[in-house]
């Protein structure tokens, strides 16, 4: 049985960093470790740091992991002023980044935060020594069909139609249906595994800003998507000077394959992990051979010290 199906042990309770117009939720997986370098890993549209716990267990004894919940998702509050933009969710990592002087940190990013660590790497290299993308949300035109749905939250009034449609739906099949979206193989999934979505759902429906936060947050995806000059994510994605790892599954439904040429191209420095079985959350499907791949960029970083 590999590790990502035995059960693991919730990520540490969380604690609670200050920033510049937001309070952002950390966990852990173990104690922190002296001597190994630091990592922070950030999630996705509609996850949290919990997303990240396979992946810090394969990694446990090569980086100092953390896991940051995105102001409005997991157990962060919204921000104070409803930024919730890429650049609005960068602002908040930096501000734990430098709030904590945990930097340079290498970096991990899925979807949404794969398009928030690049952002952040671009403009802020001195807290960056490496980045891991899976998946990342960089600008595709036009998006792969089964991409549309999720698009559809940034219209307005989408969002509060599908809670209404849905409000009908027990949590278990609303959950289903969520990891059918992002998973290569739903029927893999691990029971525990499962059941912490569900429990997840069922928290995250009971919270009054969750919609918000959701519909919001992908209205930011949408805008970088057609942001130029300075602010177009390729753009940054050409300033990145640390090591990248780019991870895609051929079965995802959010991102396309074909995007990795692209971001293959776009970085100065940049290798390719494609895994034919994953989906859009490789990081939970299949974190052995992601943490492999992660060990060598490791290894590759440290050497161009």
């Amino acid at each position: 049985m590999s590790a990502a199906q035995h059960p693991l042990a919730a990520l540490e309770p969380y604690r609670t960093v200050e920033v510049p117009g937001a309070a952002v939720a950390v966990s852990r997986h173990s104690e922190p470790r002296d001597g190994l370098p630091p990592a922070l890993f950030v999630h996705g549209l509609g996850g949290s740091g919990d997303n990240w716990l396979e992946l810090l267990d394969q990694l446990s004894e090569d980086v100092d992991g953390e896991a940051v919940d995105l102001p409005g998702f997991g157990w962060s509050a919204p921000p104070l002023d409803g930024n919730l933009t890429v650049s609005g969710h960068v602002r908040a990592v930096i501000g734990y980044l430098e709030e904590t002087a945990r930097g340079p940190v290498h970096l991990f990013g899925n979807s949404l935060g794969g398009a928030v660590s690049v952002r952040l790497a671009a403009l802020r290299p001195d807290l960056v020594r490496s980045l891991t993308l899976i998946s990342p949300a960089l600008p595709e035109l036009p998006p792969q069909r089964t991409a549309w749905p999720t698009g559809m939250l940034a219209v307005p009034g989408v969002a509060e139609l599908l809670r209404r449609r849905s409000a009908g739906s027990s949590p278990e099949n609303a959950t289903a249906e969520l990891l059918r979206l992002v998973y290569g193989d739903p029927e893999g999934i691990p029971a525990h595994r499962r059941a912490r979505a569900v429990a997840e759902y069922r928290r995250r429906t009971a919270l009054p800003y969750a919609l918000q936060a959701l519909a919001g947050s992908a209205r930011g995806i949408v805008t970088a998507y057609t942001e130029r000059g300075e602010q177009s994510l390729w753009r940054q994605a050409r300033q990145v000077e640390v090591p990248v790892l780019l991870v895609y599954g051929l079965k995802d439904k959010l991102v396309s394959y074909r995007s990795a040429r692209r971001a293959c191209a776009a970085f100065r420095d940049a290798r390719l992990l494609v895994l034919p079985e994953s989906g859009h959350v490789a990081m939970l499907e299949h974190p052995e051979p992601v943490a492999r791949a992660v060990r060598e960029l490791l290894a590759e970083a440290d050497a161009a010290r």
